[in-house]
């Protein structure tokens, strides 16, 4: 079986890694309140604020050409 070596840009990197922080903190934010930890809704608020970050750094990145 072949290894393909796939070039993935810096920009998409930062977008799926995006994604998958938002979904993730989205999953803790939900986990909290079924559980009522106010904690881990903050964790979880805090790594979906991270996710649109990194995703909005993604974009800025594509924009230059990264």
């Amino acid at each position: 079986m072949k290894s393909y070596d796939v070039d993935t840009k810096s920009s998409t990197t930062d977008k799926i890694q995006g994604d998958a922080k938002i979904a993730s903190g989205k999953v803790k934010q939900e986990t909290g309140k079924v559980f009522r930890s106010p904690n881990l809704q903050g964790k979880g608020n805090a790594e979906m604020d991270e996710g649109r970050v990194q995703k909005k750094v993604g974009e800025i990145k594509k924009v230059f050409g990264q």
